[in-house]
């Protein structure tokens, strides 16, 4: 019985099976699809279900700016940090950044359905291919995206790390490696000093209003009387700020200068109007529960088998 290219893809949504491995199993089974389905099952081809519950907590972030000046970053998890470091995984991550740029997906669904490059499947497709060749758990955990014209972009530690700068920047300065050095710092400045807000108008109201209860409950606490109390609460708010707004915050190269002042110092120096309009930094693992692996019972399976 002859089989086609859909009764492959059909075979892998039913077994998360690679490509190879569908296609060897219906040349093997005569293209019946059940058949095709034991005999992946008894050669633990069709492990990928199995695989998916597994925690993934490790990875990779990756942020790119390309050549038409739009830019993207991501965040792909593994189930180790040694999966983290394989060339075939990090190539991945990067193909998928440059998804995000040129086809521009609205969500993680619709990521899933771009076209991997060079290939003919998607994108869902190709992380269930490289789920059971790589053998652990991928996922893709979240992405952003910058439309051009002026982003810049920096990786920590191999890929702990990601940011992207988005500015609006004079026509005249645009190319200046002034402007991309400052942008370069900027992001190091988000990478190290951990901002959740560009600046004091993206905090809620509701955030504020628990910030202030704590502070205010911390003053009368101490035995401080309502006026005193208040006057605490604000110089404590203004430290808030500076800790959790970029442009806020000290510069990492010169606390004497904020993110913002030292923008405007920039701006004035090189004769023209930079500012910085949005960020994103993401951190590998960022809020997931680790994976904690009882290595004697792992030994203890692996002989058992």
């Amino acid at each position: 019985m002859a089989f086609t290219a859909k009764d492959i893809q059909t075979l892998r949504q039913m077994t998360g099976a690679g490509m190879m491995d569908c296609k060897g199993a219906l040349t093997e089974s005569g293209g019946d699809v059940d058949k095709a389905v034991q005999i992946l099952r008894e050669k633990g081809l069709a492990a990928a279900a199995k695989k998916a519950g597994r925690i993934a907590a490790e990875g990779m972030v990756f942020a790119a700016v390309a050549e038409n000046g739009a830019a993207g970053i991501i965040e792909v998890n593994s189930e180790t940090d040694f999966v983290a470091k394989n060339e075939d995984f990090q190539a991945f991550v990067k193909a998928l950044v440059n998804v995000v740029i040129e086809q521009n997906p609205a969500d993680l669904e619709a990521l899933g359905e771009c076209k991997f490059p060079g290939s003919e499947y998607n994108v869902t497709e190709t992380l269930r291919e490289k789920v059971l060749v790589i053998g652990e758990n991928l996922q893709i955990r979240r992405f952003a995206r910058f439309d051009a014209p002026y982003n810049v972009s920096y990786v920590h530690m191999g890929g702990k790390i990601g940011v992207l700068a988005h500015l609006e920047v004079d026509e005249s300065l645009k190319g200046s490696p002034d402007v991309h050095e400052l942008g370069y710092d900027i992001c190091m400045q988000a990478a190290a000093m951990r901002p959740q807000f560009l600046d004091r108008s993206q905090i809620d109201q509701k955030t504020l209003e628990e910030e202030k209860s704590v502070y205010l409950a911390q003053a009368k606490a101490d035995g401080k009387p309502d006026n005193v109390a208040e006057k605490m609460v604000t110089g404590r708010l203004n430290k808030y700020f500076t800790d959790v707004c970029l442009l806020d915050q000290a510069f990492f190269k010169d606390e004497d200068l904020t993110v913002a002042k030292l923008i405007e110092k920039r701006a004035k120096e090189l004769g023209g109007s930079i500012k910085l309009t949005a960020f994103y930094r993401f951190e590998k693992g960022e809020g997931l529960a680790k994976r904690e692996d009882n290595f004697a019972e792992e030994v203890a399976g692996m002989v058992g088998k």
